[in-house]
């Protein structure tokens, strides 16, 4: 066995061990193995991590736009640049496939980034106007301040992205924890960081749920935004409300695929078979509850299970795989119980089965036969299942789509563009997609309602998120 790779926390510019020197063991999905150890902080260190971000955030504060930019582009460049290192640990870090890792994250997180360096530079106010006599108003947009942040373990090298990227842009310092199962590649983000920005406003700190507790409920940071579970997010809220705190919660999700009579049967079952297995179905928008009309739903049915038959779960290395293993034992023994207790009237098509005794890996399956009600309906599977309904009508679609606790992402499938506007707006999902699923642009905004969370990944809206608004009048008198 090689040696395992040591991992620390990066705080004020400097890598450094857990003060009280305990780590937590990291394992590599693919086979189960332990090939890392990371720091599993406590109070100590997030008071360093936090003093770190607050003593470096009135001199960021004050950089001018234009000067965020250009670190932030640098940033860019030098996730570019060390593309092929990011992908390698990414891929050890989840057992993502390296071929897809490569070609479907790296670019759009370079582009992320780029996109709020510009944003640093287009903040929206209104003018400065009179609006009572003798008086001139304006208003402020300024940084919230320390931002205490923390990423999933789906994605990690993205949302760290989409963590620090619109905060720092604004003109915040960030203490930001990834999932205690994938801390590797945060921690080279951190180095690559570190070299370009001052000390103290990107700090890296590794840990399990109790560190990220006493990120949030520490007194210092303005803010908390954290991607995770409808759980973890209760829990942030609740913590962040005892000194009111900001929140920023992007949750879990349940996204409906509605599909109609009209559409191509085809191409709607391979778009949707790759929006629902890719990253194993752990996506919080993947397309894995289906609602498809009663016309076409047997010959839907088949055609994904033959699709799903073909689609390959495998090694990283494997340029045939369209997804790797599950990110954890406790993911796969989720994933394995909501088919096990399936009701009698359910039907697995395919799937339904762990593949392999080494590492975490799930069989494409299909699951047809399902009542709203049933568990794995109302449900987040967070695995590569796809779930069929049959509806008659499109008022019973939109109850059964809108039937749950969710409400992030949605899409509608269809050749009638009155019927897809009508959809659109009655579909009770922060994002509705038509006739595709899943993509995403920094432009455009993302996040849900309901128990999905609020506030906006990406976009000029997420950015604002980072924001505070200030009034500020003067009297013309002198």
């Amino acid at each position: 066995m090689s040696e395992l790779r040591t991992l620390r926390n990066h705080i004020n510019g400097e890598f450094r061990d857990a003060a009280d020197g305990r780590t937590t063991d990291v394992v590599n999905p693919a086979n189960g193995e332990v090939y890392a150890t990371a720091p599993l902080s406590a109070a100590a260190d997030v008071d360093a991590a936090m003093a770190a971000a607050a003593a470096a955030f009135p001199a960021w504060r004050d950089t001018t736009p234009s000067e965020r930019q250009k670190a932030l582009l640098k940033i860019a460049d030098a996730f570019e640049a060390r593309a092929d290192e990011l992908v390698a640990v990414e891929s050890e870090n989840t057992g993502k496939p390296i071929g897809l890792t490569a070609s479907e994250e790296i670019p759009p997180m370079v582009d992320q980034i780029r996109f709020f360096a510009g944003a640093a530079r287009l903040l929206e106010g209104r003018s400065a106007g009179e609006y009572m006599e003798g008086m001139t108003s304006i208003v402020r947009r300024e940084p919230v301040g320390v931002c205490a942040q923390v990423a999933p373990w789906n994605y990690p090298m993205m949302m760290a992205v989409w963590k620090f990227a619109p905060a720092i842009a604004a003109g915040n310092t960030v203490v930001l924890k990834p999932s205690d199962t994938t801390p590797a590649s945060t921690v080279l983000i951190a180095e690559i960081i570190g070299g370009i920005l001052p000390k103290g406003v990107f700090n890296v700190v590794c840990g399990d749920r109790e560190t990220g507790r006493l990120m949030v409920e520490h007194p210092t940071p303005a803010m908390a935004s954290i991607t995770g579970s409808v759980r973890a997010g209760i829990q942030v809220a609740g913590s962040a409300a005892k000194d009111v705190k900001r929140v920023h919660l992007e949750l879990g999700g349940k996204a409906p695929v509605v599909v109609f009579q009209d559409t191509d049967i085809a191409k709607a079952v391979e778009d949707i078979a790759v929006a629902g297995y890719f990253n194993a179905g752990q996506d919080c928008t993947a397309a894995t509850r289906v609602l498809v009309h009663e016309s076409i739903h047997d010959e839907f049915v088949a055609q994904l299970a033959k699709t799903a038959a073909d689609t390959k779960t495998g090694a990283a290395d494997d340029e045939d795989v369209l997804y790797g293993p599950l990110n954890n034992a406790n993911q796969l023994a989720q994933v394995t119980g909501f088919v096990e207790r399936l009701p009698a009237h359910a039907k697995v098509e395919a799937g339904g089965h762990r593949v392999g005794e080494k590492g975490y890996f799930y069989a494409p399956t299909v699951v047809s036969g399902l009542k709203q009600d049933d568990e794995i309906i109302q449900n987040e599977v967070f695995g590569p299942v796809i779930t069929v309904q049959s509806f008659s009508d499109e008022d019973q679609a939109v109850e059964w789509a809108n039937g749950v606790e969710y409400a992030l992402a949605s899409s509608v499938w269809t050749k009638d563009h009155a019927r897809a506007m009508r959809m659109s707006k009655r579909l009770d999902f922060g994002c509705v997609w038509i006739n595709t699923h899943i993509p995403l642009v920094a432009e455009m905004p993302h996040g849900g309602f309901k128990k999905s969370g609020y506030g906006k990944d990406l976009s000029a809206y997420g950015f604002e998120d980072y924001t505070r608004i200030k009034h500020v009048m003067t009297s013309l008198d002198g």
